[in-house]
């Protein structure tokens, strides 16, 4: 027993060192850092990124330094200190510089975000080149503070942390700008990135995350493929076993293809449940799955599969075997045959193509690093630092498009940064019409003007925004008086031309603020004439006239009621004067038609009696016989 455990302990040790041994290197993915004051220390630094927490990619952050008094390694609570480093409103963020030791990067950055910071700096404690801060082997209790960091960390080296120190205490404020815009390459309009991953889900807390990301970016992953946004590719990581425990028991329980693919016990039991040479053949599915479904242009397939075979096929209810993912290769209609053919013989005492590939791929090549660590998301040839979560990744993904060439899943709710939260991001508003020029990105704000309904506006987008063309008085008003008083309705909006408000007739102001009522009457702007009699109302008025006179308004004047009545009369009589005729001259020249047709047959049929034509038959004869 104590011998199999040693040969377990042995194996285990071999799959750490094994990974990329060929040249390998680990590469530190850097953010850059700006001190923009004091001037002493002004000037650009490197930084590594955390390996958790939610780098701001494709954005940049400016906040201001401090170094608690107490608790300067961050592995307590602050608020057993009484320590708060909550931002005050109108103030810069707080980033706060702790020393690395004693605990855990990620407790560290826990305890700092918990008392209200925006960012962590670890200054390291001895000077050496910089690493990345990972993860720690992930257990019940790191859990539940691994997955809710969403500030972003960087590690410092000592020598820099020790001149921030010096100038805080010397009482300078410290102001430095965090920036991740070059973290990720962004040199065309599309981006290429890989997901290192396992179809393990029986190795704790951090299978199930992964599974969990799997799952939720599914949606968000093909709407970029199928745009033709990105390029994914999905790899597998596996090792080889010593070649001088090739024929044990263990390497032949973890490996296929005669010790050359082999990946870890998932129990870490050699004695029950699955076997490591059952996560290797699931893993190399995969990897056909999707060259399979890549050949027919259709590679977001692999997410389907692998999200369902997750969800059927589980290794906790013994569903984890070739069974069950040929019934997923059915639901989603790809060809099995083809996928049994890529994935070869498993017990051949050969290389298998894909899975070589894929320890090739591990290796890192120009400025990406070695994979070592999984899951591993490479964007763009860079490694991915931060947490893997739909948000981050997404965010991360964006940045490495060119700008402006952002697709629309870009500007979601999930990557955008809420500074518009924050006065309206210092951008236009419109409070009356809950229009605003503030716009969240995953790159951070801007201030455009809107596009509402199909109109544009137009302006600076800081502190001018108006709507312009047709159809701009359908949206407050086009930003002009209007009012509503006795029934009716009045506005200044003018839809056409290069005037945009004016006040309607009847009315004075300057179309925006304020239009005054006229008192047409008091002006003396109408009713005029001797007979009238003006009663001014809101934004018009009324003028009768005495007696039996009528007023006319386009003329401004009075005329007789009983004249009108007889020029009425009198324009009906010659109605109907013409009307009768037209009647008559019509059936006059109905009458002339009809009796010349008549005189015309009857001539023709006495000159046929006297003159027959051979060609024609008997023409009736209308005359009468006595006549003959």
């Amino acid at each position: 027993m104590e011998l199999k455990r040693l040969l377990h302990v042995v194996l285990s040790f071999w799959l750490l060192l094994c990974i990329g041994c060929s040249d390998g290197r680990f590469v530190v993915e850097k953010n850059s850092l700006t001190v923009t004051s004091p001037e002493k220390i002004k000037g650009t630094y490197d930084s590594a990124i955390g390996n958790f927490g939610i780098p701001q990619y494709g954005g940049s952050m400016a906040g201001t330094v401090v170094y608690p008094k107490d608790n300067q390694k961050a592995c307590k609570a602050f608020d057993e200190f009484s320590i708060s480093f909550q931002s005050k409103p109108g103030s810069l963020p707080t980033f706060v510089l702790v020393d690395r030791g004693d605990c855990f990067f990620a407790l560290k950055v826990w305890n700092v975000q918990k008392a209200g910071a925006s960012a962590v700096l670890v200054a390291d404690d001895i000077e050496e080149a910089l690493i990345t801060m990972d993860t720690p082997e992930e257990d019940s209790s790191s859990s539940k503070y691994i997955e809710n960091i969403t500030i972003p960390s960087a590690l410092i080296q000592k020598s820099f942390g020790e001149a921030l120190k010096k100038a805080i205490s010397g009482a300078d404020m410290v102001n430095v700008n965090l920036d991740w815009r070059e973290s990720v390459p962004h040199p065309d309009d599309r981006v290429e990135y890989e997901l290192w991953t396992n179809s393990n889900d029986e190795c704790g807390v951090k299978c199930d995350m992964l599974m969990e990301f799997v799952k939720d970016f599914k949606g968000a992953a093909q709407i970029l493929e199928k745009g033709g946004y990105t390029q994914f590719t999905p790899h597998y990581m596996t090792w080889y076993c010593p070649q001088a425990f090739t024929i044990s028991k263990q390497c032949k329980s973890q490996c296929i293809n005669h010790g050359r693919y082999c990946a870890p016990d998932p129990e870490q039991d050699f004695s029950s449940g699955y076997e490591g040479k059952d996560v290797v053949i699931e893993n190399l599915r995969q990897l056909c799955v999707f060259k399979v479904a890549n050949e027919t242009n259709k590679s977001w397939l692999w997410w389907d599969y692998v999200t369902d075979f997750q969800i059927r096929c589980p290794m906790k209810e013994k569903k984890y075997n070739k069974e069950c993912a040929d019934a997923v290769i059915k639901s989603l209609g790809l060809d099995s045959k083809k996928i049994e053919k890529c994935m070869g013989d498993p017990n051949a005492d050969a290389d298998n193509p894909v899975l070589k590939e894929e320890q090739n791929a591990q290796v890192g090549k120009g400025s990406r690093g070695d994979v070592t660590i999984l899951p591993t998301l490479v964007v763009n040839n860079r490694q991915y630092r931060g947490k893997v979560a739909k948000g981050a990744v997404l965010k991360a993904i964006c940045s490495g498009f060119e700008e402006t060439t952002e697709p629309a899943v870009c500007l979601s709710d999930d990557v955008e940064t809420n500074e518009c939260l924050d006065n309206n991001g210092g951008c236009w508003q419109d409070k009356a019409a809950n229009l605003t020029a503030c716009k969240d990105t995953f790159r951070g704000r801007v201030c455009e003007c809107p596009l509402v309904d199909g109109l544009q506006f137009k302006g600076d987008g800081y502190s001018h925004c108006e709507a312009s063309g047709p159809g701009r008085c359908n949206i407050n008003n086009g930003g002009c008086w209007h009012k509503s008083q006795d029934g009716h309705t009045y506005s200044a909006c003018v839809d056409t031309g290069d005037v945009k408000c004016q006040c309607p007739p009847g009315f004075r102001g300057d179309g925006i603020n304020s239009c005054d009522d006229i008192d047409e009457c008091k002006e003396k702007k109408a009713c005029q004439c001797p007979e009238c009699s003006c009663k001014d109302t809101w934004g018009s008025y009324e003028c009768t006239c005495s007696g039996d006179l009528l007023y006319i308004r386009d003329h401004d004047t009075c005329i007789s009621k009983s004249g009108t009545e007889v020029k009425s009369a009198w324009a009906a009589v010659w109605v109907i004067l013409i009307g009768l005729a037209m009647a008559s001259g019509g059936a006059y020249l109905v009458y002339k038609y009809r009796l010349r047709s008549y005189m015309d047959s009857e001539i023709r049929a006495i000159m046929a009696q006297y003159m027959p034509l051979d060609s024609q038959s008997e023409v009736p004869n209308h005359v009468s016989e006595d006549r003959a």
